[in-house]
């Protein structure tokens, strides 16, 4: 087994947020192999995302995004489990970055909107980023309503 590097974990837990632990022992998994080791991850965080899903969702955030032409927006309402991570500066990010991707996108519902790729990260799909969210802090995180305007096309 080759020795994994703290430097190869800490630039792992930047690529994903992940705990350190999860990540050493994800690159343990991969044998130092850092694109292994995200695979790893992914795996892991459908699972736990699994395991979680029968929790009561009882918090979130509500996020907009506006295009800078002011032409373009979108609202996503994100729900979470407890006001301990609905509050936190991350999930904030997530809910920012889902409105931005349904301004952007334009999806037609949840099925298809869990489906696309992430602008952001075109090698990761939005369930796949929701998942990676679910795993990072432990709780069941879902979108809820979303919404997006456009002035630049006819009614």
């Amino acid at each position: 087994m080759p020795n994994i590097t703290i430097d190869q974990v800490k630039e792992l837990r930047d690529r994903t947020g992940i705990s350190i632990a999860q990540c050493k022992k994800a690159l343990e998994d991969a044998e130092g192999d850092m694109t292994k080791a995200m695979g790893f991850l992914k795996e892991k965080g459908a699972e736990i995302a699994g395991k979680k899903a029968d929790r009561a969702l009882r918090a979130g955030a509500v996020s907009a995004y506006i295009h800078s032409n002011g032409q373009m927006g979108a609202l996503v309402q994100v729900f979470s489990e407890t006001d301990f991570v609905s509050k936190n500066k991350d999930f904030k990010t997530l809910a920012d970055d889902l409105a931005m991707h349904v301004a952007a996108m334009n999806p037609a519902d949840l099925t298809e909107l869990l489906a696309q790729p992430f602008v952001k990260d075109p090698s990761l799909t939005i369930d796949d980023l929701v998942k990676s969210y679910i795993q990072k802090f432990g709780e069941r995180i879902e979108i809820g309503h979303f919404a997006r305007f456009d002035n630049t096309v006819a009614s």
